[in-house]
């Protein structure tokens, strides 16, 4: 067994109308209640439960949105991979690009370059959860505030177009035949599944949360 991540998109003043010692547990039950529900949808189609890509979407929790990444099976592990083929290649990458994808991944699962000044990076984010967190749970994976997810938002806006460009430097500096993220195309479809969510957070104006599980 390893680390899973749950991505979800919340409403914050929804987050903040809920005693933070609650908060935890509530978004658990959201993003995997007890009793499947038939009127779960992807984006706007039709009902299905167990979306296997995409937007998992339950009536009764309008507050909050379950992201299903691509053929993750909801295992952390590929995040952690695309960061280091990002370890990888980045030097390759153009300029904007490489910018635009510091900015992007560094907000959600990369640590960042190891030259990089991380005398405040990740300060603590002020008010959805309590400062000593319940010790059954490992730490969230990725918190995101309303007011960070548009720049987060810009930079993928910069880095969608530029892409493509990054596919030759990949195969010779980043490719790793028979491990998660593999290739440049495994590692797009889930960058680009990242921007999915970052620009649905920004569109509805909430915040972003990885649950580890």
């Amino acid at each position: 067994m390893g680390l899973d991540i749950t991505v979800l998109v919340v409403d914050w003043d929804h987050l903040a109308r809920t005693p933070a010692a609650e908060r935890l547990g509530m978004l658990e039950d959201a993003a995997y209640p007890d009793d499947d529900c038939d009127d779960c949808h992807e984006g706007d189609g039709g009902a299905d439960a167990r979306v296997e890509h995409g937007w998992v979407r339950r009536p009764d929790t309008p507050w909050c949105a379950l992201y299903e990444f691509f053929l993750t099976l909801g295992s952390f592990k590929p995040h952690f991979w695309a960061g280091q083929a990002w370890e990888d290649v980045r030097a390759f990458a153009e300029p904007d690009l490489r910018a635009a994808l510091d900015a992007f991944l560094a907000g959600l699962f990369w640590l960042g370059p190891d030259d990089a000044d991380t005398s405040a990076e990740d300060e603590p984010v002020a008010g959805p959860f309590p400062a000593e967190p319940d010790p059954w749970h490992p730490r969230l994976l990725v918190v995101r505030t309303p007011e960070q997810v548009p720049d987060l938002a810009r930079a993928w806006a910069v880095a969608a177009p530029l892409l493509e460009g990054l596919r030759v430097p990949y195969a010779v500096h980043a490719e790793r035949p028979g491990r998660w993220i593999a290739n440049f195309e495994e590692f797009a479809m889930l960058v680009r599944d990242w921007g999915e969510v970052v620009t649905e957070a920004s569109r509805s104006g909430r915040g972003l949360i990885g649950l580890p599980i």
